[in-house]
C-alpha cells in the first residue's frame, strides 16, 4: 500500500491512501475530489480538478503508464475511479488477467476512449467501455485490435434511431462538464458487483474465446434498479471517423465480370433467397436502439400484408424513404421491407469507397458519362429563386465515381450526385433532381443489375406514356392464368368502391410494363377521384400482379388521408406540387382526372397472354444471361446501360449486393413538378412515331405540361 498524504490541517476529512489504479494527479484528501473539491473546503492541490479538455488526454496517458502493464498477456488494466471501477477491479482480481483494457465511469464519461484506443492498439489488445448513462450501465462495446466497430459506431448508431437526438445532444452540450463526472445515485453497491461480474467474464471471453464474447458487435445495457441485462447488436459503421477505413475510388470498381447465378428453373428471377432469410435479416439488421432499421412493423392493409422497416430519424426526410414489402404473406413482406431499407441506406451515400476523383468534364470526357444525355434543364430554370441545382458546365469540377458500362464493355465515371441521391455539399450540388431510380439489392449482382434496370424500364415506361399521352392499350384482367389478378382487382372493388383498371406500357424495348389505375364507382366529393401506380417484371402476369397488390394499400391509405381542398388547391396550380405525396393527391380532384383521358378506358383489350407474346422472352437457365439480354435490348436500341456498385458494407457481410442502374436517354422519376426532367431528351420525341401512336415526331411545346400522376 502507498504512504498516504497529509491532510491540511484544520480539516474534516481523515487521510486516505490513494487507490492503486485511480486517475493520477488528483489530491489525494478525497478520492472522488473530482466533484467533490467543487463544494467542499478542501484546497485544490496544483493539476486537481481541471477541465475536462484540459485533464482528459493527459490523465489517461499518464494512468496508462502507471496502472499495471498489459505487456504482460496474463494481466488486464482497469482505468478509473468510482464504485464501479473498485468493484470491476475486485472482479478481476478473483481471477487472472486477461490481457485486456477496461476503462470505467460511474458516469457518462467517454473523454478518456482516445487515448485508451491508440494504447490498445499500440499493445495490440481488446479494450472495452464501461460506464453509466441515465439509468442504465452500458458495457461495450469491445473493441479489437485491428477490427471494425467501436464505441464511435455505437453512438452514431444509437444516435441515428433517437427521435430526440437534437434536444439530447443540446442536453449534453449544456451540460457536459456535469454528465461526464457526476456519479449515477442509482448505482448501489448490488448491482455494481451484478455489472463487475459480467465485465470480468467478459475479459475472460475476449482473452480467451472472443467468438463467445457477448460485446463484440455488441453493447450489453443493465438497468441500474433491476440488474436487468438487455443486449443490443450493431454493425461498424463505415463512416465511422473513428474505425471506418474506406479504399480510394478507383476503376475496380467499375468492373464487372459475370459469375454464375445458376437458377432453379428458367421462369426464376431471383437466386438469392431473400424473402426466405427474413428471420436472419431481422437479427442482423433490426433494433431499436443499435440497428441499421430501427423497427419493423407489419400488418393487414388495403387487403394484404404490408410491412415496413423504418429507417433512424436522421436519415429520412420523407416516409418514403423507408423500406417497405408487400407479399402474399408477412413473413415475405418483412423481409422485403428490411431490404428494401438496405437499398435504401447504400444509395444514400459511398458506404463501400470513398470519392477519389474530382475533376472537369472536359479533362475526363474520354472516359466519363455525359451529364448531359441524363435530361437536365433549361438553361434558364438553374435561375429561378431557390432551384436547388446547378448549370452543367463541363470546365467546372465536379466529383465523380466508377461504374460499369455495358456499351463500352469497361469502367466509366458518373456524377457522384447521380449515383448516390443524399444531400450534396454546397459546392458540389449536382446538375438534376435524382432520388432512388434504378436502386435495387438481391443475393447476387446480376440480381442487383437485373431489378434494378427493371426499375428503371417501369419509370422510363410510365414517363414516357405520360408526357407523351401514348394512348396504351388496355389489358384484359380476366385473361389471366393467375387467377389472383381478377381477385386482386375485385377486391380493390369490393372493398374500396374503386374499378381497376390496367395498360400495357411496352416501349421499343419489349419490357413488361403495366400501369395500373383506380378509378372511383361511387362518387362523393370526400373521395379521391382516380390513383396510378405502375410495376415491372419480365413476367408479364408477374408484374400485372406486383402492380395490384401494391395498388390496393396505396389506395386504402390514400382514401383515408384525402383533402379535398388540398386537391382542388394542386389541380389548380401545378406550381404547386411539390412532394411526392402531391402527385396522387392532385389527381384526386375530378378536374384533373381529365387529363388522363388519352388511356382508353373502353373498347378493345389486349389479354395477358397477348403482351406475354410481345415480350418475347426467352428461358435462360442463369440469371446473368436474363441480365445480358435486358441490358442487350437497350444497347441495340442505342442506349448504354450503366452499374454503380452501391452495394454497402452492411449488406456485403450477409452476401447482399446493391446497385444503381443508369440509361442515359430514358425517363427518370421526379418529385415536384418544377423539377421534371423532359428537356433534352430527343427519344422521348421520338417514342410515340417508333411505337406507331404518331405519324410524326413530338415537338417539345406538345409534351404533357402537367405533374405526373405518381406516388
Amino acid at each position: 500500500m502507498r504512504t498516504p498524504e497529509p491532510v491540511p490541517s484544520g480539516r474534516r476529512t481523515a487521510t486516505r491512501p490513494r487507490p492503486y489504479g485511480r486517475w493520477p494527479g488528483r489530491c489525494a484528501a478525497r478520492a472522488r475530489c473530482r466533484w467533490r473539491c467543487r463544494w467542499t473546503a478542501i484546497p485544490r492541490r496544483p493539476g486537481c480538478c481541471r477541465s475536462s479538455s484540459e485533464s482528459s488526454s493527459s490523465m489517461t496517458e499518464a494512468a496508462l503508464t502507471t496502472v499495471r502493464s498489459v505487456t504482460d498477456p496474463d494481466l488486464a488494466t482497469v482505468l478509473g475511479e468510482g464504485r464501479l471501477h473498485a468493484a470491476v477491479r475486485q472482479a478481476l482480481a478473483a481471477g487472472p488477467g486477461d490481457g485486456a483494457i477496461v476503462v470505467v465511469s460511474d458516469a457518462d464519461d467517454r473523454r478518456p476512449y482516445p487515448a485508451v484506443a491508440r494504447r490498445a492498439a499500440e499493445r495490440d489488445v481488446p479494450w472495452l467501455p464501461v460506464r453509466v448513462e441515465a439509468g442504465w450501465a452500458l458495457v461495450g462495446p469491445a473493441v479489437r485490435p485491428s477490427q471494425p466497430g467501436c464505441p464511435t459506431c455505437v453512438e452514431r448508431r444509437r444516435t441515428g434511431n433517437r427521435p430526440d437526438a437534437p434536444a439530447r445532444d443540446a442536453l449534453r452540450e449544456r451540460w457536459a462538464a456535469d454528465l461526464d463526472v457526476r456519479p449515477s445515485a442509482l448505482l448501489t453497491p448490488l448491482v455494481s458487483r451484478t455489472v463487475a461480474a459480467l465485465v470480468a467474464d467478459e475479459v475472460r471471453r475476449l482473452r480467451h474465446d472472443p467468438g463467445s464474447a457477448r460485446t463484440v458487435g455488441a453493447l450489453l445495457k443493465v438497468r441500474l434498479p433491476t440488474a436487468a441485462v438487455r443486449r443490443h447488436r450493431f454493425l461498424p459503421d463505415p463512416l465511422c471517423p473513428d474505425c471506418g477505413a474506406r479504399p480510394d475510388d478507383s476503376p475496380h470498381f467499375g468492373r464487372y465480370v459475370p459469375r454464375p447465378a445458376p437458377k432453379p428453373d428458367p421462369a426464376t428471377f431471383r437466386v438469392g433467397g431473400i424473402s426466405g432469410r427474413a428471420a436472419e435479416l431481422e437479427e442482423r439488421f433490426v433494433d431499436a436502439e443499435t440497428g441499421i432499421v430501427q423497427a419493423l412493423v407489419a400488418q393487414e392493409h388495403g387487403g394484404g400484408p404490408m410491412a415496413v422497416a423504418r429507417l433512424s430519424p436522421v436519415r429520412t426526410e420523407h416516409e418514403s424513404h423507408h423500406g417497405y414489402g408487400r407479399s402474399d404473406d408477412f413473413v415475405s413482406a418483412r423481409a422485403t421491407a428490411v431490404a428494401e431499407a438496405l437499398e435504401r441506406i447504400a444509395g444514400i451515400h459511398p458506404r463501400s469507397r470513398r470519392t477519389a476523383v474530382r475533376a472537369a468534364y472536359a479533362d475526363v470526357a474520354d472516359h466519363a458519362l455525359d451529364p448531359r444525355t441524363l435530361g437536365l434543364y433549361p438553361d434558364d430554370w438553374y435561375d429561378q429563386p431557390g432551384f436547388l441545382f446547378t448549370r452543367f458546365d463541363p470546365e467546372r469540377p465536379t466529383t465523380w465515381v466508377w461504374a460499369y458500362s455495358f456499351a463500352r464493355n469497361a469502367p466509366v465515371l458518373v456524377p457522384e450526385s447521380y449515383a448516390f441521391f443524399g444531400p450534396r455539399p454546397p459546392d458540389d450540388l449536382g446538375f438534376a433532381y435524382e432520388c432512388s431510380n434504378g436502386c435495387a439489392l438481391g443475393g447476387h449482382p446480376a440480381e442487383a443489375i437485373l431489378y434494378g434496370l427493371l426499375e428503371v424500364a417501369e419509370r422510363d415506361a410510365a414517363l414516357a406514356t405520360w408526357y407523351a399521352r401514348m394512348p396504351i392499350p388496355r389489358v384484359d384482367l380476366g385473361s389471366a392464368a393467375d387467377r389472383r389478378i381478377p381477385m386482386l382487382a375485385r377486391r380493390v372493388q369490393d372493398r374500396l368502391g374503386y374499378e381497376v383498371h390496367a395498360f400495357a406500357a411496352l416501349l421499343e424495348q419489349r419490357v413488361p410494363v403495366f400501369w395500373v389505375m383506380a378509378v372511383d364507382a361511387l362518387g362523393g366529393e370526400d373521395r379521391p377521384r382516380a390513383l396510378c401506380g405502375s410495376a415491372s417484371h419480365l413476367d408479364p402476369e408477374r408484374a400485372l400482379r406486383r402492380a395490384l397488390e401494391d395498388l390496393g394499400p396505396m389506395l386504402a391509405g390514400h382514401v383515408e388521408r384525402y383533402d379535398p381542398a388540398s386537391s382542388a388547391r394542386l389541380a389548380a396550380d401545378s406550381d404547386e406540387v411539390r412532394l411526392l405525396e402531391h402527385h396522387p393527391l392532385a389527381y384526386g380532384h375530378p378536374d384533373a382526372f381529365a387529363r388522363l383521358g388519352f388511356l382508353p378506358l373502353e373498347g378493345p383489350t389486349l389479354s395477358v397472354a397477348e403482351v406475354t407474346a410481345r415480350v418475347g422472352w426467352p428461358e435462360h437457365d442463369d440469371l446473368t444471361e436474363d441480365v445480358a439480354e435486358l441490358a442487350g435490348r437497350y444497347l441495340t436500341g442505342g442506349l448504354d446501360v450503366i452499374a454503380v456498385d452501391i452495394t454497402s458494407p452492411e449488406a456485403r457481410g450477409c452476401g447482399l449486393s446493391a446497385a444503381k442502374i443508369i440509361v442515359p436517354g430514358t425517363m427518370s422519376m421526379t418529385f415536384g413538378h418544377r423539377y421534371r426532367r423532359v428537356h433534352g431528351l430527343p427519344r422521348l420525341l421520338r417514342l410515340p412515331r417508333l411505337l406507331g401512336y404518331r405519324d410524326r415526331d413530338l415537338r417539345p411545346g406538345e409534351l404533357n405540361p402537367y405533374p405526373h400522376p405518381f406516388p
